[in-house]
């Protein structure tokens, strides 16, 4: 878990500190005074007022660059940006050269844009040098020869394990994972397909289906490739530790069942949850037997990996090759986070499913993977950007709405009612990041 929290910790860091460095740039580039450039944050977030101190702090010029005592992100401070942390009696006054409220409106726009850019350009860059670098795997789906493995909301719709996915709404996939995608985003009728015996089946998706699929996601995959398995990681804390279970052994038994797939394991140790049960392990030649006590949620603590590799395809690119291909999958990104906010107001209960840093915890990797990091840290890069764009008063999105109001109009808004409408807003992303960290509470 620790390892899971440094990588979001660094990733987090690394965007919201470049992030702020964007709207630093153009305030900077724009002659406004900046005052603070900090590293963390120098009080309570989101209460500027509160248990204000930094770990260390330098004045150069007219900007005081420092680290702060809370450990998220970073925060640039504009003279005359209208925010809910400014004094209020500012806003009386007449504003002054240096300050951010008396530039011209396009350059208050590209301030207040810079955070935007930089991170869209910044996953854009981390999603080329990645494919550059590692290029990219995938795995299509005529090359599973197992089929595939269900979670029991697959089997309720009358998916089996064994079966091979061919195509949804008639429409041939290449690749397993984007079947919840197209499920769930495109509103897919039809899950098609053919059985172990070679007998065709077509899986009707209805809405009440999609609703149930997006809140089981947190804690299953609905469908992945059906594999053999043996133990690639044992966590020192668990039952499976205290059974002696060791890295590539296989476990082919329980309570003298044979089992030979990975959900077949699966479904004899959910069968005895709560209890204990004989494992018979294949230990490189050696075949033997370990107790081994069962978790109430069916689990013994081990990650899973495979006895037999999948037959990947591995895509390398070149420099220019791998940067058209990462604006691809970039966009792609952008497209699947606006179809979001149309599930989550067009499918039951979809809004109970956003998550916060609880879920976001969940997504990395349980050992230090760079390329598993990059990767994430390009998705969330582009996932900022995207959610900074939305127009609610004190995101960058919600200044940006102010400013275009008066580019299309000619008529500035007063710097009153963007004050009021940041201190409405503060509560209302304060509330929305309530709701999406109380995730570990909704399941």
């Amino acid at each position: 878990m620790f390892i899971k929290i440094a990588q979001l910790f660094l990733s987090l860091t690394i965007l919201i500190s470049l992030h702020e460095f964007g709207h630093f740039w153009f305030a900077k580039r724009f002659k406004c005074r900046v005052d603070k450039f900090y590293l963390f944050f120098d009080f309570l977030f989101p209460f500027a007022g509160m248990l204000n101190f930094a770990l260390f702090k330098k004045k150069i010029g007219d900007t005081e660059y420092g680290i702060g005592w809370f450990p998220f992100g970073g925060y640039v401070q504009i003279a005359g940006m209208v925010d809910e942390q400014m004094d209020k009696t500012i806003i009386e006054t007449e504003p002054q050269p240096w300050e951010l409220r008396s530039k011209p409106t396009w350059q208050r726009l590209l301030v207040m844009m810079g955070g935007i850019i930089v991170n869209f350009i910044l996953g854009i860059f981390i999603f080329w040098m990645v494919l550059w670098y590692y290029g990219k795997e995938t795995l299509p789906i005529t090359n599973l020869k197992n089929g595939i493995m269900v979670d029991s909301v697959a089997y309720n719709m009358g998916l089996r394990n064994g079966d091979h996915v061919v195509s949804l709404d008639k429409m041939v996939i290449k690749s397993l994972n984007r079947v919840p995608v197209e499920v769930i985003m495109n509103g897919v009728k039809t899950i098609d397909g053919v059985r172990q015996n070679g007998e065709k089946f077509s899986v009707p998706v209805t809405d009440t289906d999609r609703a149930i699929i997006l809140k089981s996601l947190k804690k299953s995959k609905f469908i992945e490739p059906r594999f053999i398995a043996n133990v690639a990681l044992v966590d020192s804390t668990s039952f499976a530790a205290t059974a002696k279970l060791q890295k590539k052994d296989q476990i082919i038994g329980v309570n003298n069942k044979k089992v030979l797939f990975y959900d077949e394991l699966r479904t004899q140790l959910r069968e005895n949850a709560g209890k204990e049960v004989l494992l018979t392990v294949l230990r490189n030649k050696d075949t033997i037997q370990t107790n081994c006590k069962v978790t109430t949620n069916g689990t013994i603590g081990f990650y899973p990996g495979y006895v037999d590799e999948f037959k990947v395809v591995e895509t390398k690119y070149g420099i220019f090759g791998a940067l058209v291909q990462g604006f691809k999958d970039g966009m792609e990104l952008i497209v699947l986070q606006a179809k979001q906010f149309v599930v989550i107001f067009t499918i039951k209960d979809a809004h109970k499913q956003v998550g916060g840093f609880y879920t976001m915890v969940q997504q990395m990797s349980p050992v230090w993977d760079w390329h598993a990091f990059w990767t994430f840290t390009a998705f969330l890069s582009l996932a900022l950007a995207f959610m900074n764009f939305l127009p609610i008063p004190m995101l960058d999105g919600g200044y940006i709405m102010f400013i275009l109001w008066e580019m299309v109009t000619g008529k500035k808004v007063s710097d009153k009612i963007v004050y009021y409408a940041n201190q409405v807003g503060l509560f209302i992303v304060l509330g929305l990041m309530i709701y999406a960290n109380t995730d570990w509470l909704r399941g």
